[in-house]
């Protein structure tokens, strides 16, 4: 499948979707390109003449309604990995070529779920709530050598966590689109067609999928009942992953231990949420991938793939848009057909 696109006669007209705070470090991007920044309100008055559309307010539920009818752009880019706001018909139906900024969050969300895994194994949040009631009480925590951790996601991200958690000690499979063994981060990957049987195995269950109509509520009641109750869930993937309500249900149950949430299907999460009280829950605010830097990172991507778009060459991080994600005919560095790299799967 051919991704590189023909090369501008002019200088590109690339629109910029900026929210709050806009990219900084957009000078080579500039020069590349005519480029005009615009909010939410200015969107659909610019994507129709656009070449390209950088998706900078990659959490902006905006672009469907303001797609336009004939033009706009052939080309546009998220700053996230998650592509799921590009997911409606006028674009997945079309030629626009989509990129998404898959590689610059891996090893940050591998680094927080380590994390996460620790704060639960040495009790780390009583230990913060005693310190702030000035109590002494001694407890024993759990070892983490030996664990088991169940990956949902095989893509580059579930990898990095994979591979972050066995040098930690954890035993770590996978979840995968196809089942099969010697994968070289997981050792074994089962379907996700057969999920509850790997579920009742794992004390750990992160979730790094991409959320699609086939793995939209994949973690509900019948998947948490499955799961054993001194397991804990770990979210960094999208929170319509989980049926929230069944989440909250299973936890103030007790039928399993602990979860730790940094997606949620409503953001941010809203005040009356019971989530926010529960002892056995962390929630943090969509920041597992946010280390110093990162939009830098993000802009030096899209800067990159500017450079190949106005020479012809093929773009990285091409997304399928069939799948909502990067397809398997990419390598795991460039994310493209014809590229440097392994197959990635999953």
């Amino acid at each position: 499948m051919e991704h590189a696109l023909p090369t501008p006669a002019a200088p590109p007209r690339v629109v910029v979707l900026t929210g709050d705070v806009r990219p900084r470090e957009m000078a080579e991007a500039e020069r590349l390109g005519r480029v005009r920044y615009v909010r939410e309100p200015q969107l659909a008055d610019a994507l129709p003449d656009a070449d390209v559309f950088f998706m900078w307010d990659f959490l902006s539920d905006a672009v469907a309604g303001s797609w336009p009818s004939a033009g706009g752009p052939s080309w546009v880019h998220i700053a996230s990995a998650g592509v799921d706001r590009l997911a409606f018909p006028a674009l997945t139906e079309s030629d626009v070529v989509v990129t998404n900024s898959r590689g610059v969050f891996d090893e940050p969300i591998a680094e927080y779920v380590l994390g996460l895994v620790l704060a639960f194994a040495k009790d780390l949040g009583t230990t913060v709530r005693l310190q702030g009631e000035r109590r002494w009480r001694h407890r024993e925590t759990e070892r983490i050598t030996g664990a088991r951790a169940l990956v949902v996601g095989t893509g580059p991200i579930g990898r990095a966590i994979a591979r972050r958690l066995s040098a930690a000690g954890l035993a770590v499979c996978g979840a995968g689109r196809t089942a099969r063994d010697g994968d070289p981060d997981f050792g074994v990957v089962k379907s996700v067609a057969a999920l509850g049987e790997a579920l009742a195995e794992a004390d750990y269950v992160v979730l790094a999928a991409p959320l699609t109509a086939q793995t939209r509520g994949m973690v509900d009641a019948a998947a948490l009942d499955r799961m054993r109750p001194s397991a804990r869930l770990i979210n960094v993937g999208r929170g319509g992953l989980v049926a929230e309500p069944d989440l909250v249900k299973a936890l103030s149950a007790g039928r399993i231990a602990g979860a730790a949430l940094d997606v949620f299907e409503d953001e941010p999460l809203p005040p009356s949420s019971p989530l926010w009280d529960m002892p056995n829950v962390i929630v943090s605010p969509h920041m597992s991938g946010d280390v110093v830097g990162w939009r830098d990172e993000l802009v030096h991507l899209f800067t990159e793939n500017l450079g190949r778009y106005v020479s012809g060459r093929p773009l990285r991080n091409v997304v399928d848009k069939r799948l909502g994600y990067v397809g398997s005919d990419a390598g795991p560095n460039h994310g493209g057909p014809n590229h440097e790299g392994q197959n990635q799967r999953g």
